[in-house]
């Protein structure tokens, strides 16, 4: 049996349901581990620092996001190409799209870096950021870009065993991180009194070795995702595809970040108490979409396989099973988050201020935030399809543009912090309206040529 093997499964074969929940529940332990990350520091400067640093770190969230996306974007991308190809038992271009990942994450990881590094005090400022933590964070954010590299390794290596359907090995990996990054957090911030520097270096640390682990699976593997560094270079061709079907995605990500960094300033002009009670209710609220965007990755690698293996009846019933699956997800840990939110904003702070805020965020995203995972479960069926423009252009005009517009002339109307957050799910509803419609027409069309060209088989 090759190495990882049994992680692996097959979703072409055998009953839909049960793979999807035994493909997502490691997927959603592994994201919801991710968000603790960040959790843990916020946590231990609320803690142990003060309220500035808290809302230093917080105030960081919307520019981080905007300078990882197109990474994030492109794994899916790799994700759609290996899984087609796994689908198609196309071992050898399988293998030249984990060696051109690799690269890929290496070379442009650096290249992120370098740029953040430089760009990230100059749009704090542009941002609003108050004065008085405009420095940590302008440290935090330098620290965090100089592990960029660390978090794209993680993430395209993570990217091509997914497509395999093992989601269990990240998981292991991202559990053994994020123990690390509590622990260095503690250290850092109450041994070292390093505050916002202190859980920057934690991070960034537990961001290496999850990398590290990554790249010894792949390197470890016996199969046709088995990686070499002596291999390590760019396929032109496969990269090309890899930009079409995953820098749409990634634009789409770092436009959904400017939106926020935009939504971000506005929240800024509440002050920093504001903004630390705003920080910690997205926190939490970001452990309800972790649960909910694993289903993305759920219908993209189903939808991708069975596309690859022309088994385009699976593909809807994929489709349809990961969506009510994200939405019975994203009620059940939304309520559950929303009955115990002053409990779970107490875990960051002790202000009753900042308290105060986060409920009013609180209220809003946990009872709505269902819809994000439908909007994204739909869009994860749209590009394992290979749809990537059209669900780009959707969700841009309807969440950047939207909220934008939302921002300049709805908010004047009642400038308070509901106001500006019923934004978030009034986009959602209206791009699963518009891409819901193009995906059952896509599915209708792939299902009538398969019928099609049957009725064309002499029988």
């Amino acid at each position: 049996m090759a190495s990882g093997k049994k992680y692996q499964i097959d979703m072409c074969h055998g009953p839909i349901f049960s793979k999807i929940i035994i493909f997502t529940i490691p997927l959603i332990a592994a994201n919801v581990m991710a968000t603790l990350f960040n959790s843990a520091d916020m946590i231990v400067v609320g803690r142990f620092a003060n309220s500035q640093a808290l809302a230093a770190v917080g105030a960081t969230n919307g520019l981080t996001a905007l300078v990882l996306n197109l990474f994030f974007g492109l794994s899916s991308g790799i994700s759609v190409l290996a899984t087609r190809f796994i689908g198609a038992k196309d071992n050898k271009s399988l293998n030249r799209v984990v060696h051109t990942a690799i690269a890929v994450a290496a070379y442009g990881g650096t290249a992120m870096a370098i740029l953040g590094i430089l760009i990230s005090r100059p749009v704090l400022q542009l941002m609003g950021t108050p004065a008085e933590i405009l420095n940590k964070a302008s440290i935090y954010m330098w620290i965090y870009c100089a592990g960029i590299p660390f978090v794209v390794l993680y993430t395209f290596g993570s990217a091509v065993l997914r497509a395999t359907g093992d989601t269990r090995r990240p998981l292991y990996y991202m559990i053994f991180a994020g123990i690390l990054n509590v622990l260095l957090n503690l250290f850092f911030v109450i041994v070292c009194k390093m505050d916002v520097a202190g859980v920057a270096i934690a991070t960034k640390i537990a961001n290496l070795v999850s990398a590290l682990l990554v790249i010894k699976a792949l390197r470890r593997a016996e199969d046709a995702t088995h990686f070499s560094w002596k291999r390590m270079k760019l396929d032109w061709k496969l990269f090309t595809e890899m930009l079409r079907l995953g820098v749409p995605a990634g634009i789409q990500g770092s436009c959904f970040s400017i939106s926020n960094i935009i939504i971000q300033a506005a929240i800024n002009s509440f002050g920093a108490v504001a903004i630390a009670g705003n920080t910690a209710a997205m926190n939490i609220d970001g452990l309800v979409y972790m649960t909910c965007v694993c289903f993305f990755h759920t219908s993209l690698n189903f939808t991708g396989q069975n596309y690859g293996a022309k088994k385009y009846h699976r593909i809807v019933r994929s489709i349809l099973l990961s969506t009510l699956c994200t939405a019975a997800c994203g009620i059940i840990v939304g309520g559950t988050g929303l009955l115990l939110s002053r409990q779970l904003l107490g875990i960051y702070t002790t202000d009753a201020d900042v308290i105060a805020w986060g409920l009013l965020r609180m209220k809003i995203m946990l009872s709505t935030y269902f819809l994000c995972g439908v909007m994204d479960s739909i869009n994860g069926g749209l590009r394992g399809l290979g749809y990537s423009f059209l669900p780009m252009f959707v969700s841009i005009m309807g969440i950047c543009v939207f909220r934008v517009f939302w921002v300049y002339f709805i908010l004047p109307i009642n400038n308070s912090l509901p106001m500006l957050i019923t934004s978030y799910p009034i986009s959602w509803l209206g791009i699963i309206a518009i891409n819901g419609s193009i995906l059952y027409f896509a599915l209708r069309k792939l299902l009538a040529s398969r019928k099609k060209k049957s009725a064309a088989v002499p029988g």
